[in-house]
């Protein structure tokens, strides 16, 4: 039981610390690159509205923050994780990656973000998170101890 809840301690708070740092990079965009005059991001309907104002450089900050969260989140779980760290991160790839489809499906884009976003910034930085906190390629785990 001691190694379960471990594991779903380890997608729990990967979950919550890769949402803070989205959340935090998003923050720091909307501060670093100001939206154009009339962008309203309140509301999904006024988002989707407001994607025509929007540049390139306006895309730079979510992706970012899409990316890095996913992968933070996945590299704290991997390491939190008692074993299964492969899975456990990918799981909060995936979780992630649900996340930035269901915005896509309410919100939209650009389809040159919208394929960036949904291929490179998810499951690709949730395996790299994992590599690296494993040290290296994936080896299989131990057997779980109690």
């Amino acid at each position: 039981m001691k190694v379960f809840l471990r594991n779903t301690l380890a997608v729990v708070l990967g979950i919550v610390v890769g949402s803070i740092v989205n959340l935090l990079l998003i923050s720091i965009g909307h501060a670093a690159v100001p939206l154009p005059e009339g962008t309203d991001m309140t509301t999904p309907e006024s988002m989707k509205e407001s994607m025509k104002l929007l540049t390139a450089k306006d895309f730079v900050f979510p992706l970012l923050a899409h990316g890095f969260g996913t992968f933070v989140g996945a590299f704290c779980a991997s390491i939190i994780a008692a074993c299964y760290k492969f899975p456990i991160a990918m799981a909060v790839g995936v979780f992630f990656l649900a996340g930035g489809t269901a915005m896509v499906l309410m919100v939209g884009g650009p389809v040159w973000f919208i394929a960036l976003d949904l291929i490179g910034a998810y499951l690709p930085t949730a395996y790299l998170a994992n590599r690296l906190a494993s040290g290296g390629p994936s080896e299989p785990d131990p057997a779980p101890e109690g």
